[in-house]
């Protein structure tokens, strides 16, 4: 089990953050995302792979003018 923004998720072995990207009903293209005591950002979404029990909180883009 893992949380993303403190909602449960099922988690399994191999999970990318791209994979929990695909799960959640959220289309949002979230650049980073902090997981545990780590942000990671949009081109390792592939490779990092996701811990059982991770916290994970979505990180969305703002832009400033």
């Amino acid at each position: 089990m893992i949380y993303v923004n403190d909602k449960p998720m099922e988690w399994f072995k191999g999970m990318t953050i791209s994979n929990v990207m695909d799960s959640i009903e959220d289309n949002y293209p979230y650049a980073a995302v902090h997981i545990d005591d780590k942000v990671v950002t949009l081109p390792k979404f592939d490779k990092f792979i996701v811990k059982d029990r991770s916290e994970i909180y979505l990180i969305p883009l703002i832009a400033g003018g």
